[in-house]
């Protein structure tokens, strides 16, 4: 079996690869991802504090990520606003779960520290998206 569709082949043939958002789009999106991402770090807090996760000090790239992806800008900005935006999606119903579960006086924590893992790895997708503010220098390709 075919995995690609001839017809999403055809569709897609004259779309320019990449086109520029407009200034505007640009600034929204960054707005909207600065709200979100401060709320996901709380949102985070909570699921490790339910999961007995050690708290972490956020990193500067955690802290300056709404501003370092707004200057990178392009594709990365749009990609990252998506990503934001889908992680707080998984974020929001998860916790309002694991304080349910928890209220009820069951145990939260294996379903917290998966949520918690989940959240890093996707939050380690997105840091990869800026520049490394915290390295000395260039990155280097192994």
């Amino acid at each position: 079996m075919n995995a690609y569709s001839s017809e999403f082949h055809k569709a897609g043939a004259g779309v320019p690869a990449a086109m520029p958002a407009p200034a505007s789009t640009a600034r929204s999106a960054a707005g909207t991802i600065s709200r979100q991402w401060a709320a996901l770090q709380d949102a985070a807090a909570a699921v490790a504090a339910l999961a007995e996760q050690a708290s972490e000090p956020p990193s500067r790239q955690i802290r300056n990520y709404p501003a370092l992806i707004k200057d990178v800008g392009g594709w990365r900005l749009e990609l990252a606003a998506k990503g934001v935006s889908d992680l707080a999606a998984i974020m929001q119903p998860g916790l309002t779960a694991l304080l349910a579960v928890n209220a009820r006086g069951q145990d939260a924590r294996p379903a917290a520290q998966a949520l918690w893992l989940e959240f890093q790895h996707a939050r380690e997708s997105l840091l990869a998206l800026a520049p490394d503010t915290g390295s000395l220098g260039p990155r280097r390709s192994a």
